[in-house]
């Protein structure tokens, strides 16, 4: 496998699946499929806007990137196309669905019962996972990605509440070799059966990327809901010190200097989600850049068992480095 050239020019396609086991009409997520393309200056192309794919890099292993809660997929965007860019296939999607009391908007789709006591280990704690799994088959089969995708070479990864639910669910995911979250941890609420303060494992599963931002309003406005004797902590340091397996120094977490829970979020909608609780106005462009690098790298890494890859990742990770305040490996 090939990775295309910086200058690769990214095309993106929509699609649509049902999530089993959602109620209708909150059963129907909406997918943006990037990929690598190759424009042929075509008559059909020019009447259609429909690029074909660049086979020169094919097979092209797949990107999962789940989102926040109330974060739309067009946030993703920018990362999307990086990924797409560097030779892989990202997909992105839209589900609304129940959150929480009740109430809807758009999800990773948490399955509460997967993530209790009783129902742990048993599947993945989104089914979102599973439906865009599911859709990959199908896509493979249609132009302009037939026969270009490797389905047995897949990143899981996610933002917020998209980030804690792979970073559950990718030891219980059938080809997945790579997970990555920013602004995520497996600190579990009591509410769902489990004593305070547990921290749910990572694996044994593939190498993990976690990441967190130096201002992230939205970990610190509820953190102490997994301390609730006051202590301070970081959920994020704490999930990869507890919860991650030693991969001999294949998985890292890195705190991003200046980056705040949106830093992901581009564009952020200041409209929905929790943006409030941080600064309005700060320039998050040099964080999000870093953000972009190190996932792009790790992914292209171990999906693509590219060696220069991981020396420009540990190249990044390795201190001092202006744009990280903290690392550790594992």
């Amino acid at each position: 496998m090939t990775a295309p050239a910086p200058d690769t020019t990214v095309r993106s396609l929509w699609w649509a699946c049902r999530v089993p086991g959602l109620k209708e009409p909150f059963d129907t997520a909406h997918l943006r499929v990037f990929y690598p393309a190759r424009p042929t200056g075509s008559h059909a192309e020019r009447l259609t806007g429909e690029l074909p794919a660049d086979p020169s890099g094919a097979p092209y292993p797949v990107v999962l990137l789940l989102p926040g809660i109330n974060v739309g997929q067009d946030a993703y965007r920018w990362l999307a196309v990086e990924l797409a860019r560097a030779g892989l296939v990202a997909v992105t999607a839209d589900l609304v669905g129940e959150l929480f009391a009740g109430s809807h908007g758009l999800t990773p789709s948490v399955d509460l019962e997967a993530a209790s006591p009783a129902g742990w280990g048993a599947r993945p704690t989104s089914p979102l996972i599973g439906a865009l799994l599911g859709a990959l088959p199908e896509l493979a089969r249609r132009a302009p990605l037939d026969g270009l995708l490797d389905l047995d070479r897949v990143a899981l990864g996610g933002h917020s509440a998209g980030g804690t639910v792979a970073l559950q669910s990718a030891a219980l995911t059938p080809g997945v070799r790579a997970v990555f979250a920013y602004g995520a941890h497996t600190l579990v609420a009591a509410m769902l059966g489990w004593p305070e303060g547990t921290v749910l494992p990572v694996g044994p599963g593939p190498p993990v990327l976690l990441l967190s931002g130096e201002h992230d309003g939205v970990i610190a406005a509820s953190a102490d809901r997994y301390a609730p004797d006051g202590a301070t902590h970081d959920p994020v340091l704490r999930t990869f010190r507890e919860a991650v397996p030693d991969a001999g120094g294949a998985s890292a977490w890195a705190r991003l200097a200046g980056a705040g829970h949106f830093t992901a979020c581009h564009p952020h909608d200041p409209t929905t989600a929790r943006g409030f609780l941080e600064e309005t106005g700060a320039d998050r462009t040099e964080p999000r850049r870093l953000l972009g690098r190190l996932i792009t790298e790790f992914c292209v890494a171990r999906l693509r068992d590219d060696a220069a890859a991981g020396h420009r990742l540990d190249e990044l990770l390795r201190p001092p480095h202006s744009g990280l305040l903290a690392v550790q490996r594992r």
